[in-house]
């Protein structure tokens, strides 16, 4: 749970660059990459974190425009990464000139719940965090290469001398 924003601005930077990193591999036919029928598709999931940001955030009260978190995903790669970078900057802009500190120890209604905001930012990371993982196995079924983001994916081991895992 944040209790400063400067933390928040911080972990979310490195968020978002990650999965700008994610998002901007993907390919407009790697979209339709699912794990079994009936789950989600790559672009329906990306298309997920980009919503997210959106609709997770105005329940906290935040007038966020950047989009429509009803709307179906884009059959664009480029559009859902766009979107995605317009949703998060959005977000950081809105809690800068709205929030303070002390605004994170409030509680809204969220999801059932009752959430203090320090939480809420806590959990809008970790949902992307989660998804990313789901996104990393299906853009490997698309045939993407993944990029590493807390330590080296296969495709960049060779870079740190290794050809397999240790392990």
């Amino acid at each position: 749970m944040y209790r400063q924003l400067e933390d928040f601005y911080a972990a979310y930077k490195i968020l978002v660059e990650g999965t700008c990193r994610y998002l901007d591999v993907l390919t407009d036919d790697s979209l339709a990459a699912a794990a079994a029928d009936g789950h989600r598709t790559l672009g329906g999931m990306a298309w997920h974190l980009t919503t997210t940001v959106t609709e997770m955030m105005t329940r906290t009260g935040l007038a966020l425009s950047a989009l429509d978190p009803e709307t179906m995903p884009p059959a664009s790669a480029a559009e859902i990464a766009d979107a995605y970078r317009r949703a998060s900057a959005e977000v950081v802009e809105a809690i800068r000139a709205n929030w303070t500190d002390a605004t994170l120890a409030e509680v809204d209604e969220m999801y059932g719940e009752p959430w203090p905001r320090g939480l809420t930012l806590s959990i809008l990371i970790h949902h992307e965090i989660h998804h990313r993982g789901q996104m990393s196995v299906l853009m490997r079924r698309a045939g993407l290469k993944v990029p590493g983001l807390y330590g080296p994916a296969k495709e960049e081991w060779a870079r740190h001398g290794c050809e397999e895992p240790p392990y």
